[in-house]
């Protein structure tokens, strides 16, 4: 025998993990075949490498390829997603297709499928292992159709000669009926082919005239074979009738599924509904989805989009190539000054996005092969980001999907440069509200505020880029809205709320009022809210609250300072470490926290929070293996001391930024003693190894119960606490924050949770020190006198509520916040605590 080699890409974009690490055993236990799993971030799985498509899936979640060399690649979309019967997977191509290496072969909708409770982490396994000598497995974080993720030996043999089977007579089953709701998928077809493995004889499952080699999982699984089918055993050689026997009892007990007595088949597949857009009964009222919220009351103004005519046929294909390149670096630059333009820099990387987009290779592709087919520079580009446009826009994820507008605003951007025609200067009236089918981001950005009060757009959706625009820009704003609002007349005078997602028509003067009345009010209550900014927050009978912000980067630290802020209450450090491929090095990271600190001045608290990641938020250049349950596993504290020299850097970098603030280090997801002592430790050691002599308090997040009922203890070893009520209330209800059903109830005002606030103010208090809130609901009106009442020392709240917030401690009793605290203790819901709130409120 001799070896092979060949290379396999990754067919995903993600975590290269171990096939051991999945949490399945049937791929754990490599039943199906060895190889590697992806946790990815991206949604569209490409061909690892080239061949044939053998085999897809009906669900289209697993595909299986055949490359030239003969070996047989199963990729398998996620776990249990052939529960979903194909919803969120878009097959790219079909069996029988050859496919180069990093073709897309299925097109899938990640936040569907989590939103549904699978995994998407992805299987890529060798079916025919008989032909592999050794597997290579890389690890680390891949990108799609580019990284190298497994490498093969493969087994050659040195001579053709085979040996004939020996003839024996074939043993078949009777029909037996299919128990598994789902079919013999990935799962159960790789128990039947690994039983079958450990028998002699030649073994086909047959269903009708169809027949499949039961010893492989890719043959099972190319019978599509469905619940509630009849299929029987075929087996010819020397220990056939034992095989038959064994299989049919494999079979009718579910291939190692629990099938349940008498399992129904499943319902059939509703035909898809159109997506019905919001219809209100009240004829002047048309409704929509609420973009960015507020009020406006204005005048109707259409904005109709301009058709740009450019010739189909090109001159030559060098000269149209040139031209595609200077528009395209027009368009560059252009994008750049429209960047700069923009304050919030989180906003401006929208227009820094676009920017990729102008050399996406895909797009580039499809414009070039047009203009070598003889097509102009205008039209083929055209050609380009209209298909490339409506793709997206087919999507089932509606945050992808969203992004059509921006792949259109660009396209439109080059074409009206290569087509010599400047773009109309959108010149609007006073008082407008803009309608149109959709708006772009540049169109957004460029908005005259000064006449333009709102728009609503019949298409886009809230996670659209123009929504995220007109939030930052604070311009109430609706999409989605129904078709008929093109209908209007310029100058119809409208009320839109964007809150609500409505544009209310030929308003009375009385309606009209009213909203300008409560405008003014609001306006009014800003402007004095923002003139006492920088006052403290004292309650009437003299009790001074901390207000400091929230923060995660430099940026909102000056913001937060010219809003009043009193220091930062909570430093988010993990922006400095996602969406990065490797960690940040230490002079990186100190000098940041030291911009900071400089930012905040000697004179105000800087709380920073160490590295809270791992689990749901895995950093790629840190390989973990998949978690079943990550919101309980390795992350915040666990995963630094697991990782210490992640710590210790990190440590280092923020002792370097002591010199120049009230430094505070904070400690996340702490729930033992021994975390913190060690923690303690780490930090006193990399302190003396700097040889820094200024105090440096040391706090710890209370996000876990087992933290608050020990508070009194937790309290002897550190110097505050600060209460992280979105994790402490999932984790004391037992509820996903994130998840589509049961978010709502995840609410931090639970009489559970709030007692546990209090038992943890108690015990802080008892050894004399400090407790701030930095979760949710300190950035809430509603509950802060509660918060006041239960003896909260500081409130560590978002950067924009910091006035507001400011105010309304001013305005407040202590004295009465503790009534109201131990009365809303003794409730027994959510609910019945907002209601009591929301009637002192009114």
């Amino acid at each position: 025998m001799s070896h092979q080699r060949i290379e396999l890409l990754a067919p995903l974009t993600g975590l290269i993990v171990p096939l051991e690490t999945v949490p399945d055993p049937v791929f754990a236990q490599k039943m199906v075949g060895d190889g590697i799993a992806i946790d990815p971030t991206s949604n569209v799985l490409v061909a690892p490498a080239a061949g044939k498509v053998k085999q897809l899936h009906a669900s289209q979640h697993a595909i299986t390829l055949q490359t030239v060399e003969g070996i047989e690649l199963l990729l398998h979309i996620g776990l249990d997603t052939v529960m979903l019967k194909g919803e969120g997977f878009r097959a790219q191509v079909k069996e029988g297709d050859t496919v180069r290496a990093g073709q897309p072969l299925i097109e899938f909708d990640a936040e569907l499928i989590m939103q549904r409770g699978k995994s998407i982490v992805t299987e890529l396994v060798i079916t025919n292992g008989d032909k592999v000598a050794a597997y290579l497995p890389a690890s680390g974080f891949a990108r799609a159709g580019l990284t190298p993720a497994l490498v093969l030996d493969l087994i050659v043999a040195d001579d053709a000669a085979s040996t004939a089977a020996v003839a024996v007579d074939a043993v078949v089953s009777d029909p037996v009926k299919v128990p598994n709701r789902t079919g013999l998928h990935a799962r159960p077809a790789a128990v039947l082919a690994n039983a079958a493995k450990t028998y002699k004889s030649d073994i086909k499952l047959l269903r009708g005239a169809d027949e499949g080699n039961a010893k492989s999982v890719v043959g099972i699984m190319g019978l599509e074979v469905k619940y509630a089918d009849e299929i029987k055993v075929k087996a010819s050689g020397p220990d056939a009738q034992a095989a038959v026997k064994a299989l049919v009892e494999l079979i009718r007990s579910g291939c190692g599924e629990d099938c349940g007595p008498g399992v129904p088949p499943p319902a059939p597949k509703p035909p898809i509904k159109q997506v019905v857009k919001p219809h209100s009964s009240d004829p002047n009222v048309l409704t929509g989805v609420s973009a960015s919220p507020g009020l406006a009351v204005g005048q109707i103004f259409q904005v109709r989009q301009d058709v740009i005519e450019v010739r189909e046929t090109g001159a030559n294909a060098q000269v149209e190539r040139r031209r595609l390149d200077d528009a395209l670096k027009e368009a560059r630059q252009q994008l750049e000054a429209l960047k700069a333009e923009i304050e919030d820099a989180a906003k401006a990387e929208i227009f820094a996005a676009h920017q990729e987009l102008l050399a996406d290779p895909d797009l580039l592709d499809i414009a070039i092969s047009g203009i070598s087919n003889g097509k102009s520079a205008g039209f083929a580009w055209r050609q380009a980001f209209t298909t490339y446009a409506d793709k997206l826009a087919r999507l089932q994820n509606e945050i992808l999907a969203g992004r059509a507008n921006d792949i259109r605003d660009v396209g439109r951007r080059v074409l009206r440069l290569l087509a010599g025609v400047k773009e109309a200067e959108l010149v609007v009236p006073d008082n407008a509200i803009l309608i149109a089918e959709e708006l772009t981001p540049s169109d957004t950005a460029s908005l005259d505020r000064t006449k333009v009060l709102g728009f609503a757009t019949t298409g886009g959706g809230a996670t659209s880029h123009v929504a995220i625009l007109a939030r930052s820009l604070n311009i109430p704003a609706i999409c989605g809205i129904e078709d008929s609002v093109l209908q209007l007349p310029n100058g119809v005078p409208v009320i839109l709320d964007g809150t609500k997602g409505t544009l209310r028509r030929n308003p009375s003067d009385a309606e009209i009022q009213q909203i300008r009345d409560k405008q003014a009010a609001q306006a009014e209550k800003r402007a004095e809210e923002q003139a006492s900014a920088h006052h403290p927050a004292i309650t009437r009978d003299g009790v001074r609250i901390e207000v400091v912000a929230n923060i995660g980067g430099l940026d909102e630290a000056v913001q937060g300072v010219q809003l009043g802020s009193e220091g930062v209450g909570l430093l988010r450090s993990e922006f400095l470490y996602l969406e990065r491929t490797d960690a940040p090095t230490e002079a990186e990271q100190s000098q940041i926290y030291t911009d900071i600190a400089k930012a905040l001045g000697t004179e105000r608290t800087l709380v920073i929070r160490t590295l809270d990641v791992g689990g749901d938020k895995p950093l790629p250049y840190l390989p973990l293996p998949a978690e079943e349950n990550p919101f309980l596993g390795v992350r915040g504290i666990r995963l630094c001391l697991a990782a210490p020299e992640i710590l210790r850097t990190q440590l280092r970098a923020i002792l370097r930024a002591a010199p120049f603030a009230r430094l505070h280090i904070m400690f996340p997801m702490i729930a033992s003693l021994d975390e913190v002592r060690e923690a303690k430790a780490i930090l006193a050691e990399e302190k003396a190894a700097l040889g820094v002599t200024a105090e440096i308090k040391f706090g710890i997040m209370v996000e876990v119960p087992s933290t608050a009922v020990m508070s009194e203890i937790f309290a002897r070893e550190v110097d505050f606490f600060s209460i992280g009520t979105n994790d402490l209330t999932q984790y004391t209800l037992a509820m996903d924050r994130g998840h589509p059903k049961l978010a709502k109830q995840a609410d931090a005002l639970h009489p559970g949770v709030l007692r546990l606030i209090a038992m943890t103010v108690k015990g802080a208090h008892a050894q004399g020190k400090w407790v701030g809130v930095c979760g949710g609901i300190a950035s809430d009106p509603l509950a802060v006198p509660v918060l006041l009442g239960i003896g909260v020392d500081e409130l560590s709240v978002s950067v924009p509520a910091i006035p507001s917030i400011k105010a309304l401690v001013r305005k407040l009793n202590r004295a009465d916040c503790l009534k109201l605290a131990n009365e809303v203790l003794q409730l027994g819901t959510a609910t019945e605590v907002r209601a009591r709130l929301a009637a002192l409120a009114d």
